[in-house]
């Protein structure tokens, strides 16, 4: 078993994802650290200090993104499972000998997944990820397409001789690489999986405000329609793509809708809201109040977010 962790930026925090490794009950693994350029490298070499001969750790000399770090990690495994932890996110001790033992009862499955809990600035903290982002059935490419199976990557065990077949992750996307790289592994045949249980903690910092909402989205939109153009797609997958494309794209206006409410620019608030093709009542109504007490909107919407963001909010209103 291989254990990869990025680091960028991650001084203050990848003591405990290293932590929560050397605590697990299943211990035959190794540890690569890839330090991806980082700015911080002195800090997080000094972080890195009391694990000094029980991890392998790796200095890129520039950034170049996840997914170049990742497969770097990869390509100096020597595990037959590989694990992907970010420095910012934790397991707890069962992780993985309850992720191992499914591949290993389990040989025709490729990758197994399973849920965390969300932590950090975010109004979802407390919840778990498959509360907000569901895995619902058998995970395939449609699935994956649909996002009725959302993959939380800090909790993937997958084999490495696949993964490294299905090229790794994509070191020309900064975005989404994850993501890109289920849908390959789902086009190849691989089959995969998930356990409904909660195995790590997963740090999300500002998430829930609208421009996060938004980067989100695009990264969606971006992996998916590059997945499109570059892969023999059958019709059903095709039409798929171009079915979730189109609710992604509605729910971006209404992001940005809210994005321009916050900032007090109402005109472009009502402009992003009516671009959305789909029109709940929910949406209707948004548009009608925004027309005859668009104050009143904002202070609505300012209150929806975490007390600690809404002195920032509050500055760009205009």
């Amino acid at each position: 078993m291989s254990v990869i962790i990025p680091a960028y930026r991650a001084a203050a925090d990848i003591r405990v994802a290293l932590d929560s490794v050397f605590a697990q009950t299943f211990t035959n693994f190794e540890v690569i650290v890839v330090n991806d350029g980082s700015p911080d490298t002195p800090q997080l070499r000094a972080a890195l200090e009391p694990y000094a001969g029980r991890i392998s750790y790796v200095e890129l000399p520039v950034n170049r993104g996840a997914a170049v770090a990742r497969n770097t990690g990869i390509l100096r495994a020597r595990g037959r499972y590989v694990a992907f932890l970010d420095a910012d996110d934790r397991w707890f001790a069962t992780f993985l000998a309850r992720q191992v033992a499914y591949l290993e009862a389990n040989e025709s499955c490729t990758l197994v997944y399973a849920d965390a809990v969300v932590s950090g600035e975010s109004a979802l903290a407390g919840q778990t990820f498959m509360e907000g982002a569901p895995s619902n059935g058998d995970v395939t490419l449609a699935s994956l397409i649909e996002q009725r199976c959302n993959v939380i990557l800090s909790t993937v065990v997958i084999r490495r001789d696949p993964l490294v077949r299905a090229g790794m992750f994509d070191e020309g996307l900064r975005r989404g690489q994850d993501f890109d790289l289920w849908l390959r592994l789902a086009l190849r045949g691989s089959p995969m999986a998930y356990q409904r249980v909660v195995v790590a903690e997963r740090q999300v910092r500002a998430s829930g405000l609208p421009g996060d909402a938004v980067a989100e989205l695009e990264r969606a939109l971006n992996v998916l329609d590059r997945f499109s153009n570059r892969y023999l797609l059958d019709a059903p997958a095709r039409t798929a793509v171009r079915i979730r494309m189109m609710q992604l794209v509605d729910r971006l206006e209404i992001e940005q809708g809210k994005r321009r409410i916050l900032e007090g620019n109402f005109a472009a608030a009502q402009y992003h809201l009516s671009a959305a093709r789909a029109r709940p009542l929910k949406l209707r109504l948004a548009l009608m109040a925004l027309r005859v007490a668009p104050r009143l909107v904002r202070a609505i919407y300012v209150r929806a977010y975490p007390p600690s963001w809404r002195p920032a909010l509050a500055t760009s209103s205009r």
